[in-house]
């Protein structure tokens, strides 16, 4: 029953963040918002939402571990996992401004979480500078890509929206999305707690594995189906996002409404973990491209990284 529970949370999870983003582009283009702020934006939250959900909810019932392994957990997977196995199907190019703006972002914004949480605890004033970062990043990316808008990207915005037409439909979509992540983060993470117990593995190792790749596979799916349609825009700065915005945005949240008291299994292990794969991407972007035996480097780092994790290392 707990193994329905976590499968059954996850799937309704990753569905309500689906639901939940489809609503909302659809309520943001009828404001005739343009498809750079929607992405960068709605989408970005959208995809975020499971982790902020199952971060939040488990803070607020006592279970620390998993509200800071699961965002851990889920950054290591994004770049050794997602990637890795991304770009052994199809080599992936990478953009200038992802080596030279968007990675060392997101390096420094892991090395001010390694700082902040070294007390022991992420708290609330924290999370408050962590959001506002957010707001700031995202407000940079915005300005900085406006130039990049064009004449396509109007007519793109008018053809989608002949199909965003229904108004009424899309704030289904969003109450649909937002019951569906609370029912599935419920689930989700009673049965992840459960299971924890009953095999008596730690909630620290069942959030950063588990959880965290559960999180993590809208990600992994999207990115794979596209390398088979062989789609060359597969963007490395999307995950580099995705990583950014969960410290900044899941964490910062859920700090902010309740301080979250970290391991000093995450302090001395996970962390460096993070911090190793994440920087371990600037050698192999160097020439910018990620080829599939870098990919093969990547995919291997997360195996060594679950392996020492279940042996104690």
């Amino acid at each position: 029953m707990d193994y329905l529970l976590l499968i059954g949370g996850l799937a309704i999870l990753i569905a309500g963040g689906e639901i939940l983003v489809r609503g909302a582009v659809g309520i943001a283009l009828k404001f005739n918002l343009s498809p750079l702020v929607i992405g960068m934006t709605i989408v970005s939250f959208g995809t975020s939402a499971p982790e902020l959900l199952v971060s939040l909810k488990a803070a607020l019932e006592g279970h620390p571990e998993i509200a800071i392994g699961n965002v851990v957990g889920s950054n290591i997977a994004n770049i050794a996992l997602v990637l890795g196995i991304t770009t052994l199907i199809l080599p992936i190019p990478v953009q200038k401004n992802t080596l030279k703006i968007d990675w060392p972002i997101m390096m420094a914004v892991s090395v001010l979480f390694y700082l902040f949480i070294l007390n022991g605890v992420l708290n609330t004033w924290e999370g408050a500078i962590f959001v506002l970062l957010l707001l700031i990043f995202v407000i940079y990316q915005l300005k900085s890509s406006k130039s990049n808008e064009t004449d396509d990207d109007d007519e793109a915005l008018e053809e989608v929206k002949s199909n965003y037409s229904n108004i009424y439909l899309h704030l289904l979509f969003i109450l649909l999305g937002v019951v569906g992540l609370a029912f599935g983060a419920d689930w989700l993470l009673e049965g992840a707690v459960n299971i924890a117990s009953n095999l008596g593995v730690s909630e620290h190792i069942i959030s950063v594995t588990i959880v965290a790749f559960g999180t993590s596979v809208p990600e992994l799916a999207t990115s794979i189906i596209a390398a088979f349609k062989k789609q060359m825009d597969i963007s490395v700065g999307n995950l580099i996002g995705s990583n950014i915005f969960n410290l900044l945005g899941v964490l910062g949240i859920t700090a902010i409404i309740k301080e979250i008291p970290i391991s000093n299994q995450v302090i001395t292990n996970d962390v460096f973990w993070m911090l190793g794969t994440s920087f371990l991407l600037l050698p192999l972007m160097l020439n910018y491209n990620i080829s599939r035996w870098k990919g093969a480097v990547l995919a291997l780092s997360y195996l060594a990284y679950v392996f020492f994790l279940l042996n104690g290392i």
